[in-house]
């Protein structure tokens, strides 16, 4: 196992200024890391493409891999001429991919505010369209292109798993976020258990929980069943990490595993007790 940080931890810090993402690179190669995942937030790689080899020579120089780019995607399936001109975008973020020397890509597929199984089930063919053809384009390069289960819509762990057997493509596979299951009320540690064979790329993520009957306000969010969310600093939260972990470990998954924090707390706070936490545990179990 390779742990490792996204930059999508410290996007605040980027956005505001405070870092570029070559002082985040440094900055997780201090805290220990052995790799970095590239999220464009805060910076784009399309609009500043120089960015990418100083992305790629500042993690040389820090000795870190550069484990996987992630970027987003709605493959609208109403839509020809917009359901081509996404693949079309989604193969230049490939490319770009190939130039930051990965072999993990994570894109996502959809977003709906019908999110109910039906509407999943309807789309499923053409939404396996897309990826496959963007799966194919990536295979020549020796990149996997993976969905992440996030979004509400490609979120639950059955759905994931269907998209990517409804691919069938060996260089298709699932980016396995442990928390975003609870946005589809589903319990981390079972949901695990269930993904973990199809991962290409894991997510630590902590979640705080709380009923609908008891919405604390400012900075919860919903989860589709109507319960809050916050997030937490990986090992500080609601799921139970060490059980998480554990069914990781035990499934023989030896990989990248990124650090995604998006709590409230300083994000540099935040994403060096995680690591901590994460580095912690996984020892212990």
């Amino acid at each position: 196992m390779k742990l490792g940080v996204s930059t999508y931890s410290l996007s605040r810090a980027i956005a505001s200024g405070e870092m570029t993402p070559t002082d985040a690179i440094r900055w997780i190669a201090e805290q220990g890391g052995e790799h970095v995942e590239i999220v464009p937030h805060g910076f784009s790689l399309t609009d500043d493409p120089g960015l990418i080899d100083d992305i790629v020579r500042t993690a040389a120089d820090s000795g870190l891999e550069v484990s996987n780019y992630a970027v987003g995607a709605n493959f609208r399936t109403d839509d020809d001429e917009a359901f081509e001109a996404e693949i079309v975008r989604l193969k230049g973020q490939v490319d770009i991919a190939r130039a930051l020397g990965v072999k993990r890509m994570r894109h996502d597929v959809a977003w709906r505010e019908d999110t109910s199984i039906a509407s999943f089930l309807r789309e499923l063919p053409k939404l396996a369209e897309a990826c496959r053809r963007i799966a194919d384009y990536a295979a020549p390069f020796g990149i996997t292109t993976s969905v992440e289960n996030h979004g509400y819509y490609v979120q639950h762990s059955d759905r994931v798993l269907a998209l990517v057997g409804a691919v069938g493509r060996s260089n298709f596979r699932l980016t396995l976020d442990v928390g975003n299951f609870m946005c589809a009320d589903e319990e981390s540690v079972g949901a695990v258990k269930k993904t973990i064979a199809a991962a290409s790329m894991v997510h630590l993520k902590d979640f705080y929980l709380r009923p609908a009957s008891r919405d604390p306000g400012e900075g919860w969010f919903p989860t589709l069943s109507g319960n809050r969310l916050r997030g937490a600093i990986v090992g500080q939260g609601d799921i139970d990490m060490r059980e998480t972990l554990r069914a990781i470990k035990s499934s023989g998954y030896d990989g990248y595993v990124s650090i995604e924090f998006e709590g409230l707390e300083e994000c540099k706070l935040g994403t060096r007790i995680g690591l901590e936490n994460a580095r912690r545990i996984w020892e212990e179990v």
